[in-house]
């Protein structure tokens, strides 16, 4: 009967001081994650505004700042009807990631899907980044691989609604 009662009264003890570190963090403090609505899924925008205004590669200034560093506008280039502005946000450096953002304006159809990628156009050695449509612009954290090859740029593919693929590659001006 002891035995009954000791475990009984142990296993809900012991769940209860184990479940108090799934509320705070290593340094004590509570991790309650603020809310985030489903378009800003996958990263940090606290303290952070993207800028609603589309960069123009012959106006805009070559280095503005926010919350990610400097701001670097890489180009612009067309591809499958579509006019494609992009700029990436601090320094590269390997084996981190990159906050990119692009601009698709023109073409005959509806951009259904972006993904972007830093390395060689083939995309071997790197990782794919599904961008997400913010107010006017695509934006994602892309990986940057370790080693970084020479020559390495930002590649931007550009899915359509008729199923089209299309490929612009920026050179990532370091």
């Amino acid at each position: 009967m002891r035995n009954t009662f000791s475990n009984a009264f142990t296993l809900p003890i012991a769940a209860l001081f184990l479940s108090s570190f799934a509320l705070y963090g290593c340094d004590g403090a509570a991790s309650n994650p603020a809310p985030s609505d489903a378009a800003h899924e996958g990263h940090d925008h606290e303290g952070h505004k993207h800028d609603a205004q589309t960069p123009d590669a012959q106006t805009a200034p070559a280095q503005t700042t926010d919350d990610h560093g400097a701001t670097t506008v890489l180009g612009e280039q067309t591809s499958g009807g579509f006019t494609v502005r992009a700029s990436r946000d601090g320094v590269v450096i390997e084996g981190a990631e990159a906050a990119i953002d692009v601009w698709i304006t023109g073409g005959t159809t509806k951009v259904s899907s972006v993904r972007f990628w830093i390395g060689e156009e083939s995309g071997a050695g790197s990782v794919k980044a599904k961008a997400e449509l913010e107010a006017d612009n695509w934006h994602t954290h892309a990986e940057v691989p370790k080693p970084l090859a020479a020559g390495s740029k930002l590649w931007i593919e550009i899915h359509d609604d008729a199923n089209v693929k299309s490929v612009v590659g920026f050179d990532l001006k370091q």
